[in-house]
């Protein structure tokens, strides 16, 4: 087993890991164990009931939070011409075609978090699957990452949106904020995020879709929290 920090060990003793918290303790715990030198990012971990096995249960869509993740985003788009323009304007990090795919494959660029990209723009960046897929960065209509509408993409995605999508376990593990937040924004975002992953559920799970929610930050210990809570 991995030795934790001495730090780690004095704020695991603050949570009783048999306990599911109510939403406004699990925030407040949250922050107090968020006692690293940089501002933690607060993640909510949600264990699913789908079976990854069936391509029909897979999640993959975008989410939006009222305040944002706090995190600054950095946009990549594939796009030419007018679309390319309009890309720009809208605060896109890198524009580009052929050159931004030949600098991904071939320089191993990858200083971004979102690719988004012309419908026409597919059958040049299609080879790039290898290198985006494994990293999540792949444009995929599902995720809203492959639109004619680029500018209000590249807005949307600067604002806050995300594209969220199951693991091989069938959990999701969404940022939702800073330990920074004030705390009625951080309980915003968290009550947000839970309740669009709820009208995401897929048609073909059975019994219970949400098994356990966790809530952590980057440095800190785990916080359960009782599902209950999040739709009050």
């Amino acid at each position: 087993m991995p030795k934790h920090s001495k730090r780690y060990n004095e704020v695991r003793k603050l949570v009783d890991r048999t306990k599911e918290y109510d939403l406004n303790e699990a925030v407040d715990l949250a922050k107090k164990v968020a006692t690293a030198k940089f501002d933690e990012t607060v993640e909510l971990h949600i264990k699913t009931n789908i079976d990854y096995r069936k391509s029909d249960q897979q999640i993959r869509s975008t989410i939006s939070l009222p305040h944002g993740t706090g995190k600054e985003v950095r946009v990549l788009v594939f796009a030419k011409g007018e679309k390319a323009e309009e890309a720009k304007k809208a605060g896109a990090d890198y524009v580009g075609a052929e050159d931004l795919a030949e600098k991904i494959q071939k320089e191993g660029f990858l200083d971004f978090d979102v690719a988004i990209a012309t419908p026409d723009m597919m059958k040049i960046i299609g080879r790039l699957g290898k290198i985006l897929g494994p990293r999540g960065l792949m444009p995929n209509p599902k995720a809203g990452t492959v639109t004619n509408d680029v500018a209000a993409a590249v807005k949307d995605f600067k604002k806050g949106r995300m594209e969220i999508r199951t693991d091989k376990t069938g959990n999701l593990h969404i940022p939702v904020g800073k330990a920074s937040f004030e705390k009625e924004k951080l309980t915003e975002n968290i009550k947000s995020a839970y309740e669009q992953v709820l009208n995401l559920k897929p048609t073909g799970v059975k019994g219970t879709f949400i098994k356990k929610v966790v809530l952590s930050t980057t440095m800190g210990p785990g916080i359960k929290v009782n599902p209950a809570t999040l739709t009050q």
